[in-house]
């Protein structure tokens, strides 16, 4: 009897494995999408980064440029007033001579051409002082713009390896997208197959529907629901004609359906001693396999017969009309679940 109970009690938890991890997976595709909307926010915060970079890095580029153009213009000057210092040079040169013929007569004239030539060259340091400035200028803007290159490659590196983690994401919430529609697959073809036998029993059994059998669905499984009245005389594990009839035709839709598990609990109500109640529920459990195995060739592994006894009322008042609905058969149909399985312990 431990045995049967335990046996109960764990095909109850597997049957609840699909939701639960359906659920998970549900949430896991909610965070990896909110993961790849934050990373594809960060791919475009760095993408207009490094645009601003790139324009920054043009605009140094055309200033270097019109700096080069400006040192090849202050070198044409310096050239042009190296000539002039070489012409007045050769004019000193032809002047002292002259001077030392006219140094008599023209010290005054000599004194002003020697103003002249000295007022020309402190011009010409001038401006070379000026081009070395520009030329110090031009070295300091080429240290920043290689620096500013240097950054722009580190940022790129950085650009490129958070693209990798991006496609990594991306990558790996596509695979359980692929995993959840599989899954979700799986779950739409194990509600079609419980509706379609729903419909096959409830159509087998439609005529006993009027005398204390029931049939529908719960939790993704199929219940036949079968009041004592229709298989028992009130303390009797022997069923009744109009039982038997009634679990022949159901023997004949569950043979035909060879991926469908069948669970068969007996349950009594709150009167008497509770051992005897639950021994009472068990011997109705197996009482009504022992007619579907003499009805149909069901494979034996498929069947389960388990009692519950007094312990699961689905009306728990202490009133007769309460205890009637409580004194009632059970059977369980729900689809094997080793597709389902398979994929779950593939994830």
């Amino acid at each position: 009897m431990r045995t049967i109970i335990l046996l109960s009690f764990v095909l109850g938890i597997v049957s609840c494995v699909p939701m639960r991890q359906f659920q998970e997976l549900k949430n896991q595709q909610e965070t990896c999408k909110s993961d790849r909307d934050s990373l594809k926010a960060m791919n475009e915060s760095l993408t207009v980064e490094n645009t601003e970079i790139l324009s920054e890095v043009e605009i140094l580029r055309k200033r270097i440029s019109d700096l080069n153009i400006n040192s090849a213009l202050l070198e044409d000057t310096i050239t042009i007033f190296k000539s002039k210092i070489k012409y007045l040079d050769d004019e000193k040169a032809a002047m002292l001579d002259q001077q030392q013929k006219l140094l008599e007569g023209n010290n005054k004239e000599l004194r002003l051409l020697m103003g002249d030539l000295q007022k020309t060259k402190d011009s010409l340091q001038i401006k070379e002082d000026n081009l070395t400035l520009l030329q110090v200028q031009l070295e300091k803007k080429e240290e920043n713009l290689n620096q500013l290159q240097t950054e722009l490659a580190d940022r790129n590196n950085k650009l490129n390896i958070l693209e990798k983690e991006l496609q990594t994401k991306k990558e790996e919430l596509e695979k359980q997208s692929q995993q959840l529609l599989e899954l979700q697959k799986v779950l739409n073809a194990k509600d079609s197959i419980v509706l379609a036998l729903k419909n096959k029993v409830t159509e087998a059994l439609l005529g006993f529907q009027d005398k204390g059998l029931s049939v529908d669905m719960r939790n993704g499984k199929v219940y036949v629901s079968l009041e004592e009245k229709l298989l028992f005389k009130f303390g009797s594990s022997d069923i009744d004609p109009n039982g038997e009839k009634a679990l022949k035709e159901l023997a004949k839709v569950l043979e035909l359906n060879t991926d469908i598990n069948i669970l068969i609990e007996g349950h009594t109500d709150n009167i008497g001693d509770k051992n005897y109640n639950w021994d009472l529920s068990v011997k109705r459990a197996t009482s009504v396999v022992k007619v579907l195995t003499k009805y149909s060739k069901i494979d034996p592994t498929r069947l389960t017969a388990a009692g519950k006894g007094q312990f699961m009322p689905i009306d728990p008042a202490n009133t007769d009309a309460a205890r009637q609905k409580n004194r009632r058969t059970e059977i369980i149909l729900s689809p094997k679940l080793d597709e389902l399985l398979k994929i779950l312990e593939n994830n």
